[in-house]
């Protein structure tokens, strides 16, 4: 299945590099975006957040890493930048009296997926440059590198959605803007979120509604495929008893070539957190760190008119619900946790 993602905003690319257990997904700007962010979860992992806020200074943003290995994993923005740096990418800190003294600007949030396979396996610097290179040079140089865009690739490698495997999922569209012209908007998100994909009374996704114009004639959910899930998790989440499991978090990145200002790009990834209250429930729960950022490689300081942001918002909540579907519906069952397809089939 195949619904668009992040590349279709020009300035963008995307690479994925694995460890055994665990990966990083890294979404590169080399001319600088726009970058904001926004965090809804109660136990969120990131790095230079801060720095997104409107209010504050940074004008652009080079690359965004989404890794996982909890908090180890913030280990492979580093290797992010290392890799940046030597590539000539990043903010001339000291400009034209220093051209070559060079800063990438890469904020980086984790999910926690050391419970699953091997807990000592953890994307280091290492994985970060190699996912930078998959990035920008199509590198195949290390066996856990890969082409493919969805499922267990990347920081959806050892993810999982509620009670059945998660990933790494991608969604775009094109929105007609009501102040003229068009414009695009994608994402590309790492589900590993406490609460359900599935509808427990029926087994079916909660995003399917959102993802039918784009997605493949799917198995019908079964009988015997709802009592498997519902027996992993209290209604399919992860939840199976009075102690709720820590390993959580959806994030995820929300891309425009819409000329957004910082503020707006901020309600972008805002509205993005809609589209994944549809479709994993519950979300933002105290032990989540559901995190999104926002990026615009052709943001601007005059920004977009408020109607034409209010359609670059509900195109980000739709696309948000489109890409967990692929990202459930691409992942293989894998370190015992089953896909969605398999129990259906």
């Amino acid at each position: 299945m195949s619904t668009g993602g992040l590349t279709d905003v020009p300035g963008l690319f995307l690479g994925h590099a694995e460890v055994q257990s665990s990966g990083v997904s890294v979404v590169v700007c080399p001319a600088g975006a726009v970058g904001a962010v926004d965090v809804r979860g109660g136990g969120p992992g990131t790095r230079e957040t801060d720095l997104l806020a409107p209010s504050n200074s940074a004008e652009a943003v080079h690359a965004i890493a989404l890794c996982g290995g909890s908090a180890f994993g913030l280990d492979a923005a580093g290797g992010v930048m290392t890799e940046l740096e030597d590539r000539g990418i990043g903010l001339q800190v000291l400009g034209d009296l220093a051209p070559s003294l060079i800063v990438p600007i890469v904020p980086a949030a984790v999910i926690f997926d050391l419970p699953v396979g091997d807990p000592a396996s953890r994307p280091t610097a290492e994985t970060g440059r190699r996912a930078v290179e998959c990035a920008l040079d199509g590198s195949q140089d290390g066996a856990q590198d890969r082409t493919q865009d969805a499922g267990n690739v990347g920081a959806g490698r050892a993810a999982t959605a509620g009670a059945l495997k998660g990933g790494f999922g991608q969604a775009s569209c094109s929105v007609d803007l009501p102040g003229g012209g068009s414009a695009v908007v994608a994402i590309g998100l790492v589900v590993n979120a406490v609460g359900s994909v599935v509808d427990p009374s029926t087994g079916a996704l909660w995003g399917n509604r959102a993802a039918e114009p784009v997605l493949e004639p799917l198995p019908e959910p079964t009988a015997a495929g709802l009592r498997t899930i519902l027996e992993r998790g209290i209604g399919g989440t992860k939840m199976t008893g009075p102690d709720p499991s820590p390993m959580n978090t959806t994030i995820g990145v929300v891309a425009t070539d819409a000329t957004v200002t910082k503020a707006q790009a901020e309600r972008l990834a805002m509205a993005a957190h809609d589209g994944l209250a549809r479709a994993v429930r519950p979300s933002h729960l105290p032990m989540d760190g559901d995190t999104f950022f926002a990026l615009a490689p052709s943001g601007a300081r005059g920004g977009v008119a408020t109607t034409d942001l209010a359609a670059l918002c509900a195109a980000a909540a739709t696309v948000a619900e489109q890409a967990v579907v692929e990202a459930v519906l691409a992942a293989e069952t894998t370190f015992d946790v089953p896909s969605w397809r398999d129990v259906m089939n």
